[in-house]
């Protein structure tokens, strides 16, 4: 297993990953097609932040990324990321995927209304970095996961950044020294789980 920096000729194939790494996830099939989806949580990455991203590679097949970001303040939002793809794809093919995005700008409008954060928000100068990480189902339980975390770990203390936070559903555990003291925020558009958490982990050098 070899976990490196991503580099512009792993393009296409990590988009083919993308896909097949996400398959199963509760938003798969939500989305409709990967396109949208890769829009919100690869593409802006790849173009905006590529030194943040890294990928699990073995036997020459690429197996797992991470993509990342130092300032989550200085990057564009998951709303506006989830706006543009919406106006971009229109991914509405299925009812479940019209219930969906209805529920979410319903959610996301009444949160402004109420000035109160969504998942997609969370803003905290302590926890300034944030996340995302998969890895391909015939790769769990390698290190591949660990191995990106260490590289990602190591930018963070470079850059001397403070903090990092992760998004996820409640009911998953802390990972890789990430505290399990929830700050719990309304996911939009889902009603089957408790919503979102942010977890966090804080650096010293």
């Amino acid at each position: 297993m070899q976990v490196r920096g991503f580099k512009d000729s792993d393009r296409a194939e990590l988009r083919l990953l993308f896909e097949r790494a996400g398959q199963g996830s509760p938003t798969e099939s939500l989305w409709g097609h990967a396109d949208p989806e890769a829009a919100v949580y690869l593409d802006p990455y790849m173009e905006l932040e590529p030194e943040s991203l890294f990928v699990a590679e073995k036997g020459g097949e690429l197996v797992g990324y991470l993509t990342g970001c130092v300032n989550t303040v200085a990057f564009p939002s998951e709303d506006t990321r989830i706006a543009e793809a919406l106006r971009r794809y229109r991914p509405f093919r299925t009812r479940q995927a019209l219930v969906f995005f209805s529920r979410s700008t319903v959610d996301v409008l009444g949160a402004a209304i109420r000035r109160k954060a969504t998942a997609g928000e969370f803003d905290n100068s302590r926890w300034p970095a944030h996340l995302h990480i998969n890895v391909a189902p015939e790769a769990r339980g390698t290190g591949a996961a660990a191995g990106m975390m260490d590289r990602w770990f190591d930018r963070l203390l470079v850059e001397q950044v403070p903090g990092c936070h992760l998004q996820t559903l409640v009911e998953m555990p802390g990972r890789c020294g990430f505290s399990n003291e929830w700050v719990l925020h309304r996911t939009v558009g889902l009603r089957r789980c408790r919503g979102s958490a942010i977890t966090a982990r804080e650096f010293t050098s």
